[in-house]
């Protein structure tokens, strides 16, 4: 295939740099891979074979300069690979994980390039370098020596087949997930055992099932995380039971999908790289290129939580014991009743039926009159939708954005709806990165897994929906708003355990008056959602904290734990379900009532996303959010003036300045933890 044949290695026509999906087709991909390599490995090779001394100019400059193509080839695929993975792009991906691992240890491992950084690193305090300028120099020299880069060649030759083998393994582990998530989807023949949903998940069933020619039958399509938002409402136990026992059961069942032997292998070569590259264990490896520092940092944090909330979660599930054991046939609480009987529990204690309030969350008013109006009123940005822009799927929408001043910002793009080719949860990637080096402008993806309904039917929300929906495009906004030099610091490049921060602290608004009152219409009258309601939903913010806390920690834990061990004691016999109920037991949250958010076979988020040894970070970085929300209500909330301090002093700097420089920038102090164990109900 000649060049000018493949649309991915031509710049596109589109605005922004929008890649032309609608000219891509799968076996452009791994060609246009295998010209960006040999770019990029040129591009380094143009750095390093100069010979004058290393300065700034000559060799972090062009180094920013380098790789673009691929950068550009991967963020398309990758976009695909994960909201549209059909049977020829997961086969591309499959043949692509080593491929990339070994490109990316050739630039990281790179000694020549290293010690050109190193060279200019250690000059540092005489160069005069300021600013983005001189972070950058700190990075790339940290990032590299934390990589390897400063082994010997046996060991970087080790390092690089563990980095290849661990990219297959991840890989893997993501396909059967997928794999076994799509055959472990709930058939029901009877509609009435999903008795207690609406009509508009009934017809997304309907249409889930006729969409896998089971026409006249009922599919439930499984979420990533262990729950699903029909446990709260369906009225009949055995089928609650039924989607549960699917949910819990993937990767585990033996077979083509079982994922148990694939996370030990992943778990041992984790374990003998950070051994490899002088640290204790994976987690020490990773937390030590984070705001955390160590794994003892985020076990205080996380042992500090589980106590109280553990007693928290006691407390509730005596509530709903006791109206199980008030009713005609009584049983013991199980795991898939808690979320029903919680229903009734709020509605007795606030009188609040959460599931009744789906017909004032019509997805499309949410998005237009709550998200982007909360963006509008804080930010001044605007947003209109580019119908004459495809994305990569059909149910994937383009919207422009521009600055309060009319100036273009760059390209939005939501994909709302679940389909069997998309990965579960809920994420935010970039297409095309803002660099001020490069000329580029920003294009970000906000992807969730929603139910789609029948032809003409509304899109309804849950409340959890909504908050999804909010904290996505917090992410967005980071993407959107980062104004950076380099694109090593673009968008969302900041340290893992303080990039849930944004995302969090956009969730605030969902309460907030002002956009409650515009969003929260009836799909049918228009009318506002009842100030009674507002005010049931307020009381109740801090409602089953001790569950929600409970089930997110305990997979915080484990993720800690399976990335605590040793390689020496990652070589021995490990059982998966073993491993687990002993992790969960040493930190009290081994209730059974109240599984972990994520089991270790589906634990997407650290065995084949960027979360591993890193999933505490949503808990860390909350204790930001929370001093973020209180800041923000004791200066008047939604105004323009804190939209434009919050977006200058630190979602507008990106990856470029230290990320706690840029809080107490923003803040004045340092964050504390107080906010976040009042909203959580964990203080005495």
């Amino acid at each position: 295939m000649s060049d000018s044949a493949n649309p991915l290695l031509s710049t596109s026509a589109l605005p922004y740099g929008l890649p032309d999906y609608s000219l891509i087709r799968p076996e452009h991909y791994l060609p246009a891979f295998e010209q960006a390599f040999d770019d990029h490995r040129r591009e380094i090779n143009a750095i390093t074979f100069v010979r004058s001394m290393p300065t700034f100019e000559n060799t972090l400059v062009p180094l920013e300069r380098s790789g673009d193509l691929l950068g550009q080839v991967a963020r398309t695929f990758y976009t695909v690979s994960s909201a549209d993975a059909t049977e020829p792009i997961q086969e591309i991906e499959e043949k692509l994980a080593p491929l990339m691992a070994a490109h990316q240890d050739s630039i990281q491992l790179d000694s020549a390039l290293y010690w050109r950084i190193k060279t200019v690193y250690d000059q540092l305090d005489t160069l005069g370098l300021e600013g983005e300028d001189r972070y950058l120099v700190e990075r790339h020299y940290r990032e590299m020596t934390h990589a390897g880069a400063g082994l010997d060649d046996d060991a970087k030759a080790r390092l690089t087949e563990l980095n290849q083998r661990l990219s297959t393994l991840t890989t893997t582990f993501e396909k059967n997930l997928l794999a076994d998530t799509n055959d472990l989807a709930v058939v029901f023949d009877d509609v009435a055992e999903l008795d207690g949903l609406t009509e508009g998940e009934l017809s997304a069933a309907a249409q889930a099932a006729t969409d896998r020619g089971l026409e006249g039958k009922y599919v439930v399509t499984l979420t990533l995380f262990t729950g699903h938002p029909y446990l709260s409402s369906l009225t009949r136990r055995e089928s609650r039971r039924r989607i549960l026992e699917a949910s819990r059961a993937r990767g585990s069942r033996g077979g083509d999908h079982d994922n148990r032997g694939v996370l030990l292998e992943i778990v041992r070569l984790r374990a003998e790289r950070a051994e490899l590259l002088g640290y204790a264990s994976h987690a020490a490896y990773i937390t030590a290129d984070e705001t955390a520092g160590s794994p003892e940092a985020v076990h205080a944090l996380l042992h500090k939580l589980a106590a109280p909330a553990a007693r928290n979660a006691g407390r509730e599930q005596a509530a709903l014991q006791a109206i199980i054991d008030a009713e005609a046939e009584p049983f013991a609480l199980e795991a898939h009743d808690w979320a029903f009987y919680t229903e009734k529990v709020r509605a007795a204690e606030y009188d609040l039926d959460t599931a009744a309030l789906r017909p004032w969350f019509e997805a499309e008013r949410v998005l237009q009159d709550g998200v982007f109006y909360a963006a509008t009123q804080l930010y001044g940005i605007t947003f209109t939708e580019r119908t004459d822009l495809g994305a990569y799927h059909p149910d994937a929408r383009v919207f422009e954005v521009h600055n309060a001043d009319g100036s273009a910002l760059g390209l939005f793009v939501l994909d709302l709806y679940t389909r069997d080719t998309k990965r579960g949860g809920a994420w935010m990637n970039s297409i095309v990165l803002q660099s001020e080096l490069r000329g580029t402008d920003p294009v970000v993806v906000n992807n969730l897994n929603v139910s789609k309904p029948g032809p003409g039917k509304p899109t309804l929300l849950t409340l959890d929906q909504v908050t999804t929906l909010f904290h996505e495009f917090g992410h967005a906004l980071h993407g959107l708003f980062a104004t950076v030099t380099y694109p090593h610091f673009s968008g969302t490049a900041v340290f893992r355990d303080f990039v849930e921060f944004p995302s969090q602290v956009n969730e605030m608004w969902i309460y907030w008056p002002q956009v409650l009152e515009n969003y929260a219409r009836h799909v049918d009258t228009n009318e506002p959602l009842p100030a009674e309601i507002i005010a049931k939903l307020k009381a109740s913010e801090a409602f089953n904290q001790g569950f929600a806390t409970s089930e997110y920690l305990a997979a915080a834990w484990l993720d800690q734990v399976w990335h605590s061990v040793s390689a020496a004691e990652s070589a021995g016999d490990i059982d998966v379900a073993e491993f687990e109920a002993s992790a969960l037991s040493a930190i009290g949250l081994d209730n059974p009532a109240i599984p972990t958010r994520y089991s270790s076979t589906y634990f997407a988020h650290v065995f084949s996303g960027g979360y591993s040894a890193g999933y505490y970070s949503y808990i860390w970085s909350e204790v930001l959010d929370a001093d973020t929300v209180e800041w923000f209500t004791e200066n008047g909330g939604l105004t323009p003036a804190n939209g434009q301090r919050f977006r200058d002093r630190l979602l507008g700097v990106g990856g470029s300045k230290d990320p706690l420089a840029a809080y107490r920038d923003f803040r004045g102090r340092d964050a504390e933890i107080q906010p976040l164990l009042e909203r959580r109900g964990l203080t005495a």
